[in-house]
């Protein structure tokens, strides 16, 4: 995996971070930073559909993927209209997890590079699952 691959997935990382850190240091109220981690979740859930919509079409691959690269969308906006129900943020995070699996076994591609991907993924996608437990005991 290049080094601008792992460093933009890091810097992906600071919002998940700096949200709870925010309302922790009283920069933001529990409310301003419950919102914008939703928002922000939401937005990058989204483009891990975008991943599998190249798949599909880079490798000619008009099947379910195609269809199934819109749910990380639909889930993402869903959670956004229901941002006020701290159920979201559990939602997100299992929708990270199984996008991240998802991603294991459907992408095309050769296969020194999906274990490279997924190996980012894994560790970037525990950073976004134990920030949203955080978040969720922040609300507790």
């Amino acid at each position: 995996m290049p080094y601008s691959a792992l460093g933009l997935g890091l810097a992906g990382l600071i919002p998940f971070i700096a949200m709870p850190l925010a309302y922790v240091f009283n920069i933001l109220s529990i409310t301003q930073s419950a919102t914008y981690f939703v928002q922000y979740s939401a937005v990058l859930l989204s483009f891990f559909g975008g991943v599998h919509w190249w798949d599909s079409i880079s490798n000619q691959r008009y099947d379910r993927q195609m269809y199934l690269a819109m749910l990380p969308t639909i889930v993402g906006w869903l959670c956004l209209v229901f941002a006020s129900d701290v159920k979201v943020l559990g939602v997100l995070s299992l929708s990270y997890v199984a996008v991240m699996l998802y991603d294991k076994f459907t992408l095309s591609l050769p296969k020194d590079q999906i274990v490279s991907y997924i190996g980012l993924r894994m560790g970037l996608t525990t950073v976004a699952v134990v920030s949203h437990a955080w978040m969720i005991f922040l609300l507790s």
